[in-house]
């Protein structure tokens, strides 16, 4: 059974794994994580959603500050013609 999971791409471990491939031999390895490898993983998934939620934030406040100024800008009698002209 466990040559056919891994046939099938099937993962019978119950840690996470990586694979090594040893390019002079072309022997694969399935290696199990150590607990220090998942910490680290769990540190750098942490870290990638801080940053994509700070990116997010910062794409709004630049939408955020666009629209303001187009708001401003038509407030004071220009088209969306003059207005795109100007941000060019």
């Amino acid at each position: 059974m466990a040559i056919l999971n891994k046939l099938l791409g099937r993962n019978t471990m119950t840690r996470p794994t990586r694979i090594e491939i040893d390019c002079s031999t072309g022997v694969e390895s399935i290696i199990e994580l150590t607990d220090a490898e998942i910490a680290q993983m769990e540190v750098d998934a942490a870290a990638a959603a801080t940053r994509q939620a700070e990116e997010a934030a910062a794409a709004q406040a630049a939408a955020d500050a666009k629209a303001s100024a187009q708001a401003k800008l038509t407030a004071l009698g220009l088209t969306a013609e003059e207005i795109s002209a100007l941000t060019k």
